[in-house]
């Protein structure tokens, strides 16, 4: 099986409270799920000692607008570049598809039955500073839990749906695909060494 990993971040801060600055914004928590061992696991900002490994051993992880956001966030707790690891970022996907960025939502509530997110980011801000680290877990996860589902609808059908302005619900092609020059196990130039160290 590959070790694909789906992960999501929260953060302590919204762009305003840090003037759009990527370096400023600080991890609330960062969920993941990890197809080797089908469990979904949570980290707090002090605990990313523990996360790092998981996504350096992976075959490829997959987030949504993670190229964009969650990668570069993560970067400013990383000591090599995690933009160097495989990585697949289904919205990235999507905008080559369509020509349009689409909320994760939005594309979820047109593919999938029954699987929505319970909050969004802002929601996980006030829960981060009213102190309730639990709820933004359980919202994180429940964020991995449906990219997770949109990235194995996606891989298995070839094809999402969204919804246009008119109330349409359409198909799209999409490939979502592991790339065949991987396909025999992870060509990571590092994958025996220990990736805490830059990279």
């Amino acid at each position: 099986m590959l070790k694909e990993v789906i992960f999501d971040v929260e953060t302590q801060n919204t762009f305003a409270d840090v003037d759009n600055d990527f370096k400023k914004l600080r991890i609330s928590v960062v969920s993941v799920y990890r197809y080797d061992t089908n469990t979904y696991e949570s980290f707090t900002e002090s605990e990313l000692v523990k996360f790092w490994p998981i996504l350096e051993q992976a075959d490829r992880i997959i987030g949504y607008n993670s190229e964009h956001f969650d990668l570069p966030v993560l970067n400013n707790y990383y000591l090599g570049d995690l933009s160097k690891l495989p990585h697949l970022d289904l919205l990235k996907k999507i905008k080559e598809s369509l020509g349009i960025r689409l909320k994760l939502s939005d594309v979820a509530g047109a593919t999938l039955d029954n699987v929505q997110k319970s909050a969004d980011g802002l929601q996980a801000i006030r829960w981060w500073r009213e102190g309730k680290i639990d709820e933004i877990k359980k919202y994180c996860e429940q964020d991995v839990k449906v990219t997770k589902e949109l990235y194995e609808f996606g891989r298995d059908n070839n094809q999402l749906f969204y919804k246009t302005l008119k109330g349409e619900v359409l198909p799209f092609a999409i490939d979502y695909s592991f790339p065949q020059n991987l396909m025999g196990g992870s060509q990571h130039p590092n994958k025996n060494f220990n990736l805490t160290l830059p990279f």
